[in-house]
């Protein structure tokens, strides 16, 4: 008599947890997962395998690793040290796969910046953008004007050089001089390149207060350069900034909502904090006067009649906003660091606009956040199907320890404003699908094994706005590319991640 045929054997089975599969129609069930090398074997309700490493996960929680799709991670990637290449910030919320190049300030020479990484060896997969901001700066400088026909066409260039050498889409961020110099027909024919070749628009968009066009009409500028680019369009960190416009929310859903009942692809992502990360430069200082540059803005300020207008401006600035005491400074080893502007402004004996200018004269970092979203506005943008999850992290904001984890406490398990297959759902799958990341985002045998296994009773950030620079606790396993980043509940330093170059559709890249 025949003897039985010998099980398959796994590297990794992960026994006996609750399984969320990234899926729109998921349905959690108790189950198995198998994963041998960098790939996914299995998924079921009992897995028929031996392996060299099985992992109880009785009572905890087993998906696909989260991606993020807007960070502000290059200290992290580009440090020499690899237990920071392996990106402890994200990983320890559970992200395998995030996005760099965001606002606009993507490196055209994509190459270049996926091989440094891959290099390198990183712990996360990474995606990036081509910027239009960097592109703008390039070839027209810091100044408000339109660009010229040839320099155009030297930006549409560096856009079909960025697309062509890996990147996932334009990204701008026309809130910021000197992309707020231009005008939506360049934005459109530099999207329109990206489209082409199968790329995405990411925008932060031109304003999310009443500062200049204002929110409504900012959204709808970004709406109408994805219809007359052809391109699909995402709202980064979407929000509505300062008090009087707060509740603003439902218009700009019912915006979108309009958009693709239409047929227009359009999606957003959100951090879920009421403060934002910002500068003093950006969220005070009137864009006509960066005209040119620090330099010129410097000269403006020695000119009473122009330092005039600048303060006028910038305290309007202030009060929309709701005032020197909703703005925290955090840039690390500075004065201020930890102090708001306005109790900053009493200890330099000043009014909260020239202690404002004085810092601004004086060269020092003037990193702040400025607490100016309501929870209402929060709460309505990330119930909608085309919400995801973004930390658009980056050093000084609790976002970048805690975003995930945040979502996941407070507005899943204490508010519950989503549940948690929503979350679940609007931090993989939605995400990949939105942006074309091919087989991540869902456990499904033969994708790539970025699987997260955290116990739901304690996932949770474990930092805040005072200390920032706090791993999240909760996750103990997490794998990228089928190997430990978290180990039973230890981080290890496998640099198991890869860059993720987008592959524009054929013909649309010209041979070297």
């Amino acid at each position: 008599m025949a003897g039985a045929a010998a099980q398959p054997v796994a590297d990794v089975l992960i026994r006996g947890g609750t399984i969320y599969d990234g899926s729109a129609a998921m349905t959690p069930y108790v189950g198995d997962v198998a994963i041998s090398g960098d790939r996914i074997t299995y998924v079921g309700p009992k897995a028929e395998v031996t392996a060299k490493r099985t992992i109880d996960a009785t009572g905890k929680i087993v998906a696909p690793g989260f991606i993020d799709p807007h960070t502000h991670a290059q200290h992290f990637l580009e440090s020499a040290d690899p237990a920071q290449r392996q990106v402890p910030a994200w990983l320890a919320q559970g992200v395998t796969t995030l996005f760099i190049g965001n606002d606009g300030r993507g490196d055209p020479n994509v190459a270049s910046v996926l091989g440094k990484l891959k290099a390198q060896r990183i712990g996360v997969n990474v995606a990036t953008f081509v910027g239009y901001g960097t592109i703008r700066e390039a070839v027209i400088g810091p100044v408000a004007r339109a660009p010229t026909a040839s320099e155009l066409a030297k930006e549409k260039a560096l856009v079909v050089q960025g697309m062509c050498e890996g990147a996932i889409g334009l990204s701008s961020g026309l809130f910021y001089v000197p992309q707020s110099y231009s005008k939506t027909d360049e934005i459109i024919a530099l999207a329109r390149e990206a489209g082409i070749r199968g790329g995405i628009y990411d925008t932060h968009t031109r304003d999310y207060s009443d500062f200049t066009v204002g929110a409504i009409a900012s959204y709808r500028e970004a709406l109408t350069i994805g219809k007359e680019a052809n391109i699909p369009v995402h709202l980064s960190h979407i929000k509505i900034i300062g008090p009087k416009l707060w509740g603003m929310s439902a218009e700009v859903v019912r915006m979108v909502d309009a958009a693709r009942a239409a047929g227009q692809k359009v999606t957003a992502s959100q951090y879920p904090y009421t403060g934002n990360g910002t500068s003093l430069t950006a969220m005070f200082v009137p864009n006509w006067a960066m005209d040119g540059g620090r330099e010129a803005f410097l000269k403006r300020l020695e000119n009473p009649e122009t330092a005039e207008r600048i303060k006028t401006e910038m305290i309007r600035n202030m009060e929309r906003t709701g005032g020197p005491n909703k703005f925290l400074f955090r840039a690390p080893g500075t004065p201020q660091t930890g102090k708001f502007l306005d109790v900053v402004a009493r200890e330099m004996g000043m009014t909260p606009v020239d202690a404002a200018i004085r810092i601004l004269k004086q060269g020092g970092s003037q990193s702040l956040i400025g607490f100016v979203m309501g929870e209402a506005d929060i709460a309505t943008f990330m119930k909608q199907p085309w919400t995801l999850t973004d930390s658009d992290g980056g050093e000084g904001h609790p976002r970048e320890y805690g975003t995930f984890p945040t979502k996941y406490r407070k507005y899943v398990v204490e508010e519950k404003v989503i549940t948690l297959p929503f979350f679940i759902r609007n931090s993989t799958g939605a995400t990949a699908d939105a942006f074309g990341i091919k087989e991540r985002g869902y456990l499904k045998a033969g994708y790539f094994a970025d699987v997260v296994v955290f116990d739901p009773q304690t996932y949770a950030p474990k930092n805040d706005f005072n200390k920032v620079a706090v791993l999240a606790e909760g996750v103990t396993d997490l794998f990228v590319n089928g190997a430990p980043a978290i180990e039973a509940g230890r981080m290890t330093v496998a640099l198991s991640g890869v860059p993720l170059p987008h592959t524009p559709p054929a013909g649309t890249c010209r041979a070297n």
